[in-house]
């Protein structure tokens, strides 16, 4: 089946039917049901935080601030579209304890912890990419091995990326990460792009573009609602 761009207009109209339907459909599980779940629930997590900076960029960049900045426009996308969002995080802070000897460890905990309390139908995890190369670039979707749900939610993303970014990887990948393996929900690491391109950082740093990449990755949740 030949993929299409969801442009926004579109985009808003066919939330706004889904929201309805989910209200519907709401109205009727309250009317039955003591405990009904009314709304897509998602868990925005912002990658590092605190004395952990993550990837530093070409021209001194810090992963953990850009991290936050993509995470807000993100629940900020998701919520007037009518999905119940939790964020991992919502300052330049960690989540570790103070005392904590392994402050890295306690940290992602934390993060788990968070969204196992969410009981989310999905969770994204906001980072930027590094490597040695300069030369390396472009946005990508991460899943775990083993979460098939995850895998398609990764590819609706990615094919979004496909469509509307500058260079971006071609397709999602299976990664290794706590994030992703630390839930049974659908969890996907988005790298938005390689900071340590010094072309690709300074695109990151655009309004625009941030704006760009997470409407890409809403089309892309709307997308894998839509074949599930």
């Amino acid at each position: 089946m030949k993929f299409f761009v969801v442009k926004k207009n579109t985009l808003a109209v066919i939330l706004a039917i889904i929201v309805f339907l989910i209200s519907l459909i709401s109205f009727v599980v309250i009317s039955t049901s003591s405990s009904p779940q009314p709304y897509y629930s998602i868990v925005i997590d912002a990658g590092h935080g605190g004395i952990d900076n993550g990837s530093i960029g070409y021209s001194g960049t810090l992963e953990s601030e850009i991290n936050l900045w993509y995470a807000k426009t993100l629940q900020q996308y998701c919520t007037e579209f009518g999905f119940f969002v939790t964020m991992t995080r919502t300052n330049d802070n960690g989540l570790y304890s103070p005392f904590a000897k392994n402050k890295k460890k306690d940290d992602m905990k934390a993060r788990q912890k968070i969204i196992e309390s969410a009981s989310p139908d999905m969770v994204i995890s906001i980072h930027m990419n590094s490597f040695p190369e300069s030369s390396s670039r472009g946005a990508q979707v991460f899943y775990a091995k083993d979460n098939n749900k995850g895998k398609l939610l990764a590819d609706s993303i990615q094919e979004q990326f496909v469509q509307n970014l500058v260079k971006p990887r071609q397709s999602s990948e299976v990664g290794d990460y706590y994030i992703v393996n630390c839930t049974t929900a659908p969890s996907v690491i988005v790298e938005c792009g390689f900071v340590s391109n010094p072309e690709e950082e300074q695109l990151l740093l655009k309004e625009d573009y941030k704006d760009k990449v997470c409407y890409s990755v809403v089309c892309g949740i709307l997308k894998y609602l839509m074949i599930n």
